[in-house]
């Protein structure tokens, strides 16, 4: 009973439209955030490392993904392509600009890969659906195949790997072998909480009414005003800004140094599958989708030893991957919106209950 609406008006429009309208759920938001702040106190190395941080830069991979396909329509298998350019860049910027912030640095790699992705966006003016799939998955193999073969963006390095050098924020290091993976954490949190809330205002407001005319009918939405060319260009651009500030942090804070085989196109679906489940055209599902992918395979992976079951190394793997395939493909037929809409059920629910409907 404490999940109520009833007896709550608002006095403004701007308490009428904001994104928590409900107290019970800014109360929980906080407290979820507070908790999340308090993480590294208790959470051991393989916690941090192997999951929350790779989670929360998987979060907001999915979220810039979400806004090109979830919101605006636009199908792009271009993700790990345009991460790659996002790492590549940042390693470029800290290498020859030693003195700049590494928040800078990776602002400006999203701005980079920003432009890259306008470029790759133009087909989507003549093109959409399965066309433009196929024309941003030529952009993934091209990008992975120039950071492969160009020597200049791994400084010439004989290995051809690219390693994240040592940098701080307020006197705390957050990148580089020195780095405590707390610190690392604390870093993707706060990046991916701003983009993540810079995202729900974006898609409540004009641009993102844009993108969901465009999804749902472009000729009709170009009809009532909507420009095709500014709109479609300009998802492009903030969904591979989101991008190139994930793949970033996907070096830096994550892996500490990558090769390009890192962003191939596993990397691009893997992301997808991370938006499918979450939730199209939803910020929050962005977030259960990427805590899907990466709880459900460490859960397989530990359950058979739980219950005393010692099965080979190659027949577990393989185990893993049906039963991840089957839980993917049941969880679309029982809810094809994603996570993001039962939790949506869920609190509808709660808000009826104990009445029937």
């Amino acid at each position: 009973m404490i999940y109520r609406e009833a007896g709550q008006f608002k006095e403004s429009y701007a308490s009428d439209q904001a994104i928590f309208p409900i107290p019970q759920d800014r109360v929980f938001v906080l407290l979820l955030v507070a908790a999340a702040l308090c993480v590294p106190l208790f959470a051991n190395e393989y916690w941090l490392q192997a999951i929350l941080i790779p989670f929360l830069i998987y979060a907001l991979a999915a979220l810039g993904l979400n806004l090109l396909t979830g919101y605006a329509g636009l199908l792009s298998l271009g993700t790990g392509g345009f991460m790659a350019v996002g790492a590549y860049s940042a390693f470029k910027l800290t290498t020859a600009f030693p003195r700049v912030d590494i928040i800078a640095v990776f602002l400006a790699s999203g701005l980079i890969t920003a432009g890259v992705g306008i470029v790759f966006g133009l087909p989507s003016l003549r093109i959409k659906g399965f066309y433009l799939a196929v024309a941003t998955l030529a952009a993934q193999f091209f990008l992975v195949w120039l950071f492969n073969k160009v020597a200049w963006f791994v400084n010439y390095a004989p290995s051809g790997t690219i390693t994240a050098p040592p940098r701080s924020v307020l006197g705390v290091m957050v990148t580089g072998p020195e780095a405590t993976a707390g610190a690392r954490y604390l870093t993707a949190l706060a990046i991916v909480a701003v983009f993540a809330l810079a995202a729900k205002n974006l898609v409540r407001g004009r641009v993102g009414r844009a993108w969901m005319a465009i999804r749902d009918r472009d000729i009709a939405a170009e009809i009532i005003g909507v420009r095709p060319l500014r709109t479609k260009l300009l998802a492009f651009a903030i969904s591979s800004f989101y991008c190139g500030v994930a793949g970033a942090e996907f070096v830096f804070l994550y892996l500490g140094s990558a090769e390009t085989l890192a962003f191939d196109i596993t990397l691009s679906f893997l992301v997808l599958f991370m938006v499918i489940i979450g939730g199209l055209g939803s910020v929050l599902g962005s977030f259960l989708g990427a805590a899907f992918i990466l709880l459900v395979p460490v859960f397989l992976t530990n359950a058979p030893h739980a219950v005393g079951l010692e099965l080979p190394v190659a027949l577990q793997k393989q185990l893993e991957l049906m039963v991840f395939g089957a839980l993917i493909v049941f969880f679309l037929i029982v809810e094809p919106s994603g996570l993001a809409r039962l939790w949506q059920i869920a609190k509808e629910k709660l808000r009826l209950w104990p009445f029937p409907h």
